[in-house]
């Protein structure tokens, strides 16, 4: 028989499978019966299929994908080249082409990105990371590890930090368990670091509730404040003694969009990325003449393990209107390779800068 007009497989993106008029209906129906629909791809629709199998953590296997595939290729084709009982979806994905292309927009399959290792950007160099654990922390640890580096990888979460250093056995990783907002753990991360700091990155940091201004409770302003502004300035802190003796060193702290705009996210988070660029940027006018330089980088959607919850009806109304013009989610990756090039040597004329790493989404 003959097979789908696109062939199709696990290093198709979703997006492919979705506008495919055998692969779609297929891959619809299977999420039909754990009671999904398309949406919930919409913002990993141009990852590969395949990339799902991690994404997943074990709910979408690389035997779905296999069995996906099998359906598609036994699927036969009628004479005009659409299956019979898919003419349907086919249609429907013309008329979405159609309309596109009155809007003066050609829908383009990208590329996907491949991750390029520099294996000596980091030799030499000792490099605090946190919320090396999970998400954008361990993507940068992991990065400056397999360039290189000495990383002291922090986390609040032994298991994650076990994970993590079993996964780079090559690589001169130390773990340390420690909550950035206590002193004595900000000591310990320092003194594992030892006496030379050639670069911080802030990574760790939590999402509020999505309540405005009118809603919001202290617990969640409070918690929201201390890891994402104290524990950030305690570290950045903590770091510059070392960095002014030695003569330099780079601080990469993680802002996000919340920092330059109002609409994505509660007024918890919103009002703490904005301080954390306030850190970023006086701190780099400071201490830019000692050889330190300080910038941020500010994400846009990215697949990592911090979810959003929304304990406010109007802020969930507010913010999911303002996110209809949101970007393709990336992975942690992607944001490491921006804040590895900012703690690297390749950021040598970069400093007091909060770099939007997002998509295009802050100029949307």
């Amino acid at each position: 028989m003959a097979s789908s007009p696109t062939r199709l497989s696990g290093d198709s993106s979703i997006s492919t499978w979705l506008d495919d008029p055998i692969g779609g209906p297929v891959l619809r129906e299977l999420l039909a019966q754990s009671g999904q629909t398309a949406d919930v791809f919409r913002p990993v629709r141009r990852l590969a299929l395949k990339r799902l199998v991690k994404l997943s953590k074990g709910q979408f296997t690389q035997e779905i994908i296999d069995e996906l595939v099998a359906r598609v290729e036994a699927v036969g084709v009628s004479p005009d080249g659409v299956a019979g009982a898919d003419a349907a979806g086919a249609s429907a994905a013309v008329e979405d082409e159609t309309a596109e292309t009155e809007l003066g927009v050609v829908a383009v399959e990208r590329p996907e990105w491949v991750e390029r290792i520099d294996s000596g950007r980091f030799a030499g160099r000792t490099v605090i990371v946190t919320g090396a654990g999970s998400g954008i922390g361990r993507a940068t640890a992991s990065r400056v590890a397999r360039e290189g580096g000495r990383v002291v990888a922090v986390d609040i979460s032994a298991e994650r930090l076990d994970e993590f250093v079993a996964e780079h056995p090559d690589a001169e990783v130390v773990g340390v368990v420690a909550d950035i907002t206590d002193d004595a753990g900000v000591a310990s991360i320092v003194a594992a670091a030892g006496e030379r700091i050639d670069g911080l990155a802030n990574i760790a940091g939590i999402m509020d509730d999505m309540t405005p201004v009118g809603e919001v409770t202290d617990a969640v302003w409070s918690r929201v404040f201390a890891i994402n502004v104290d524990g950030t300035m305690k570290l950045m802190r903590a770091v510059i003694p070392a960095m002014l003796g030695q003569g330099g060193g780079s601080i990469v702290n993680t802002a996000s969009e919340a920092a330059l705009r109002g609409s994505a996210a509660g007024v918890a988070y919103t009002a703490s990325k904005h301080a954390v660029a306030g850190l970023t940027k006086s701190t780099a006018f400071m201490y830019g003449p000692s050889g330190i330089r300080v910038n941020a980088v500010a994400p846009g959607p990215t697949i990592t393990n911090i979810e959003a919850t929304f304990a406010s009806p109007l802020g969930a109304a507010r913010v999911r209107q303002a996110m209809t013009l949101l970007p393709d989610a990336v992975e942690a990756d992607a944001l490491a390779a921006s804040i590895t090039f900012l703690l690297s040597d390749d950021g040598v004329n970069v400093n007091g800068v909060i770099l939007p790493s997002d998509g295009g989404w802050s100029v949307a």
